[in-house]
């Protein structure tokens, strides 16, 4: 094992998870002391460099996936982002994972559930593939399964980043068993570089701190990937999780309204559409319109990409439970909130060994 491989085992093989095991090969060659690299927050995150990540362990309840290796399962339908990068062989067969809560009815259309088939003890596979961190893509709504595979990686010694809705990392439950298992936790609910709710939060932030009273604001997210099919379904955490994030930035109550819809021709592209009413200088009306089109399971991947390097850095230092810079600068749900600049502040500082959690 290389010095700096970060071994690395994902639940939920769908096109964010795609777009992860892609992007280690767009930038294996990246120049080490080049700084500006598009797509990247950090080419060189403290010691760690992308092409140091190393998938080791895959699970999945989907027929069409459970038994493939991970670099042809990644490109199996109904996963529908852009290909950027040849993925060779990894030598990792997707395992089969509890299905618990995590096949509704409205997925099951789009999904093969290998019902008949048994589950992996996901424990083992952690430990006997050596994985340093379990990273949870898993549908919104499968809170039973989000405990499950929390509960799995602390038992195995495993950090877990949770990209989901289920609030684990503000859980004390969860908070506990990470601190005695001396494993970090990162989450809940990725944000994306730059998407609907970090623009949400900045825009507001603006109108803020430049006096504009904000009435009321919405957000307006649609795409045509089998996440958007299960967030109009049952998006109740993934709906608090935004609205919370934005009302976090407002100082006084407000009205904000955010909601979901599908358009399966988008595929993975998501377009998002904010509006805020509000009112300035001798109480005249402002109006704010945006709209902003990404892919989306890559704009999640360009954060859990340094989401990863943060936890390795974590667990070579020992640190256990929730690590709160991290967590409030890439997720939507943390279990302490920053501003998003004293958030990004405090990360540097944990890269640089400043502080330790």
């Amino acid at each position: 094992m290389a010095d700096n491989e970060i071994r690395v085992a994902v639940a939920g093989i769908g096109c964010c998870t795609s777009h992860l095991v892609q992007g280690i090969y767009k930038y294996n060659d990246v120049e080490d002391n080049k700084k500006w690299i598009p797509g990247l927050m950090h080419p060189v995150l403290g010691d760690y460099k992308i092409r140091d990540i190393k998938y080791v362990a895959a699970f999945d309840i989907d027929r069409k996936k459970v038994g493939k290796d991970l670099s042809e399962a990644i490109f199996t339908e109904p996963n529908n982002m852009t290909k950027f990068a040849d993925v060779p062989k990894q030598n990792v067969e997707v395992k089969m994972g509890p299905i618990l809560d995590g096949a509704p009815k409205h997925l099951r259309e789009f999904f093969d559930v290998a019902d008949d088939l048994k589950p992996c003890d996901v424990v083992k596979e952690l430990k006997d593939s050596r994985a340093d961190m379990l990273v949870n893509f898993i549908p919104t709504g499968s809170a039973e399964a989000a405990k499950f595979y929390a509960n799995c990686a602390i038992e195995a010694g495993c950090a877990f980043i949770n990209c989901m809705p289920e609030f684990i990392t503000s859980n004390p439950e969860f908070v506990e068993k990470a601190k005695k298992a001396k494993v970090p936790i990162i989450g809940d609910d990725i944000k994306s570089q730059i998407g609907a709710t970090i623009l949400h939060r900045v825009l507001a932030q603006l109108c803020v701190d430049r006096g504009v009273k904000i009435n009321k604001t919405s957000q307006l997210n649609f795409a045509g990937n089998t996440d958007f099919v299960n967030l109009v379904k049952r998006g109740e955490t993934k709906e608090f999780s935004k609205k919370s994030s934005v009302e976090s930035v407002i100082p006084y109550d407000t009205e904000v309204s955010v909601g979901f819809g599908y358009i399966g021709l988008q595929r993975d592209k998501k377009i998002c559409r904010l509006y805020f009413e509000g009112e300035n200088f001798g109480e005249n009306p402002v109006t704010i319109l945006l709209e902003c089109s990404i892919e989306d399971s890559a704009n999640a991947a360009g954060c859990i990409i340094d989401a990863i390097r943060y936890a390795k850095i974590a667990l070579d230092r020992k640190i256990g439970g929730p690590l709160y810079s991290a967590s409030s600068y890439l997720m939507k749900h943390p279990p302490k909130r920053f501003s998003d600049e004293e958030a990004k502040e405090n990360c540097e500082k944990l890269i640089k060994g400043e502080i330790d959690w």
